[in-house]
């Protein structure tokens, strides 16, 4: 699979790849950025992406673990941490909430790992997800969504498992689409952000653990035949 992610410095060629090709994708799409286009932005030649990845499907999954090792590590820190202080009690849902999804969007508050830059390439991949994409995040994401899932019927035991997957599906959704930007609201609406990006981040992260707590804490739908 080629060459092994430089350790020695941030200016290496497998490290301007990445970082090109991060940025490439979030603003095009996987499927409209060639390679050609991602070596002319990091200044190698047009082989150090085989060299390096062995392919583009090998780029793009680099990109996204770079970033996501470090996502499902303090996601499970996190909840290790409560579990561990809770002392075999349940959890509260707001916590289990804001552990997985708030921490993803405080994310887009670091650069060390990706900013808003990582945080909307992710949301696009969900949004417009190759195949392969698809089966990579699930691979990755396996452990940490059941850790949180189980932790999720815990702390509703009135809630069937199967209801609180289907709304950890939707929760993931909604999030995925918020952190793509705002581009699309402001399409139906005649909304205009006046606000840096820092307030418009807080803002976003509160609303939408509300919208998500709501969701999760909604009454159980009714069955048609009741």
């Amino acid at each position: 699979m080629g060459q092994p992610l430089s350790s020695s410095g941030n200016d290496g060629p497998d490290i301007r790849i990445l970082d090109a090709a991060e940025r490439l994708f979030m603003e095009h799409g996987y499927e409209a950025t060639s390679t050609r286009m991602v070596t002319r932005d990091a200044a190698v030649n047009l082989a150090a992406v085989n060299y390096y990845f062995g392919s583009k499907e090998g780029l793009m999954q680099a990109v996204l673990r770079r970033r996501l090792d470090w996502l499902n590590r303090e996601r499970l820190h996190l909840l290790d941490a409560a579990e561990t202080e809770a002392r075999g009690a349940p959890l509260k849902p707001s916590l289990i909430v804001d552990y997985f999804f708030g921490t993803l969007l405080r994310m887009g508050a670091r650069p060390e790992t990706g900013g808003q830059t990582f945080q909307r390439l992710l949301g696009r991949t969900h949004t417009e997800p190759a195949a392969f994409i698809s089966t990579f995040l699930a691979s990755e994401y396996a452990d940490v969504v059941n850790r949180y899932k189980s932790a999720l019927c815990r702390a509703l035991p009135d809630v069937p498992r199967e209801e609180i997957v289907w709304r950890f599906h939707f929760m993931l959704g909604a999030t995925a689409y918020a952190i793509t930007g705002t581009d699309s609201l402001q399409l139906i609406t005649d909304w205009k952000m006046e606000e840096d990006v820092q307030v418009q981040a807080q803002k976003l992260l509160a609303r939408l653990m509300s919208f998500l707590l709501g969701g999760l804490r909604a009454p159980l739908p009714q069955s048609r035949s009741a």
